[in-house]
């Protein structure tokens, strides 16, 4: 049986998750719970279906998902618009995100083989060797599907492409090691330093995930590191210096460069069409003034000998 996973999304063309003209797989599933995430679609890993109630057309107009609903009352409407539904009687069957012409239900998540990735891939093939660009798989979590990620980048690999994995590292060290022949450049997330805050804030602790960070920095393997910062929640400076001291010290300073990703209020309809509640709907800041912040931070991490840069777009290794 072919190697398959389940992917959120193929982005093409994409410039900020690694170096060049990138195609990037978001693979579905992932085991924490940011609450800043804006990507709440890819929390679980079995498809399921979006509804967008703005999008509906009407009942009176259309009833295309009532016709392929194996149970009507798992269909809830309002005003003859389809409203939610009832996600404890659904079987994620995906049948009516198929029929559904206003996109009123969307489906989050598909199966795609390998061979099936790599068509993408080789058809882009050309901007890759144009811009010292190649493939990048992000999640989610994709360490959830190590085993395609390997098999995926074993096929680039022989096609002499660049690969690049987009992880926060909370898996077991063997999933890590058993990627590292085939990958060329690691992403990942420094987000709180103190363990019960980010467990508060992530849904896990921070232990594997930090011992993750040292193991793969002593292999020498290429480490682009990012702190998507937070106001009020890891932009203070206990939390900045504790985050420097680990880069330096338990890290030896190994990390190409680091990048802040500074916090934008995103995906707040996402949440909405997975009947989610998004947690950061009552954080209030100054935009102005926090990003002042973050460039202040920025500063202080570049003083401490760490490259430091604000956003996620990397330049090509010509």
């Amino acid at each position: 049986m072919a190697q398959q996973a389940t992917i959120l999304n193929v982005q093409r063309f994409t410039l900020h998750d690694g170096p060049g003209i990138r195609t990037e797989f978001f693979l579905k599933g992932c085991p924490l719970r940011c609450d800043w995430c804006g990507n709440p679609e890819s929390f679980t890993r079995q498809p399921e279906v979006g509804v967008f109630a703005n999008r509906c057309i009407s009942s009176e107009l259309c009833d295309d998902c009532k016709l392929v609903c194996h149970d009507l009352q798992m269909l809830i409407f309002t005003d003859s618009k389809l409203d939610s539904i009832d996600r404890k009687q659904c079987s994620s069957c995906l049948e009516c995100a198929q029929v559904c012409p206003s996109e009123a239900i969307r489906p989050w998540g598909h199966s795609m083989t390998v061979d099936e990735c790599m068509k993408v891939i080789i058809q882009d093939r050309g901007f890759y060797e144009r811009s010292g660009g190649g493939v990048t798989v992000s999640g989610g979590e994709p360490l959830l599907q190590s085993d395609f990620v390997g098999q995926l980048f074993k096929a680039c690999k022989q096609q002499g492409i660049h690969t690049c994995l987009e992880s926060s590292l909370y898996a077991n060290w063997n999933k890590i090691e058993s990627l590292l022949p085939v990958t060329d450049l690691f992403i990942s997330d420094l987000k709180l330093m103190d363990s019960q805050r980010h467990k508060q804030y992530t849904g896990v602790d921070n232990h594997k995930i930090l011992e993750n960070l040292i193991t793969l920095s002593a292999t020498n393997k290429p480490l682009i590191l990012r702190i998507p910062v937070i106001p009020n929640i890891n932009d203070d400076e206990d939390n900045i210096k504790a985050s420097a001291d680990f880069i330096l010290q338990q890290m030896q300073g190994k990390v190409r460069t680091l990048q802040l990703l500074s916090f934008m209020r995103l995906g707040e309809e996402k949440y909405q069409s997975l009947g989610l509640p998004y947690k950061m709907q009552d954080l209030k800041f100054d935009r102005a003034a926090f990003q002042k912040k973050v460039e202040k931070i920025a500063v202080y991490f570049n003083q401490r000998g760490i490259h430091c840069m604000i956003g996620a777009k990397e330049k090509a290794e010509l």
